[in-house]
């Protein structure tokens, strides 16, 4: 698990996956799919037993919306520093990937806990595995 190529590419592949999920949050967000997939997730958390009205489920779809335009861009910014200064071994790309996934797992996964979404907690996990582990095998090779 040394080979600092199979981890470059890693890293590109999890911030193409999240460009892919973000622009589908952000356009389907409302869909059958999504339904499955997520909103019974986590609606049943903050509406209990209730049908969620159409003003509700308007704010639902923007909120959605803007949250996927988010992990779009970030998992641009991810596939970007993967290919060029990661690639290269820039230690600014490692310290500024290790930094943004500390902040953004930190935050957003205290947030959902604190709300009981542990849905969330469990996907950002995920998540944070996924960015982490690459992240652990290539240190070695941005250190002087």
């Amino acid at each position: 698990m040394n080979n600092f190529n199979f981890w470059q590419k890693w890293l590109l592949l999890v911030g193409i996956y999240l460009v892919v999920f973000g622009l589908f949050l952000t356009f389907f967000s409302q869909s059958s799919l999504m339904d499955f997939l997520f909103n019974k997730q986590i609606d049943p958390i903050f509406w209990v037993n209730a049908e969620l009205s159409e003003n509700t489920l308007k704010f639902q779809g923007w909120i959605y919306g803007v949250l996927g335009a988010v992990l779009a861009g970030w998992g641009t910014l991810i596939a970007f520093w993967a290919f060029y200064p990661f690639k290269t071994r820039e230690r600014w790309a490692w310290n500024g990937l290790a930094l943004g996934t500390a902040i953004w797992y930190i935050a957003d996964t205290t947030i959902s806990a604190m709300y009981g979404v542990i849905f969330n907690v469990v996907f950002n996990t995920i998540m944070l595995f996924l960015l982490a582990t690459p992240l652990v095998f290539t240190r070695k090779f941005f250190t002087k």
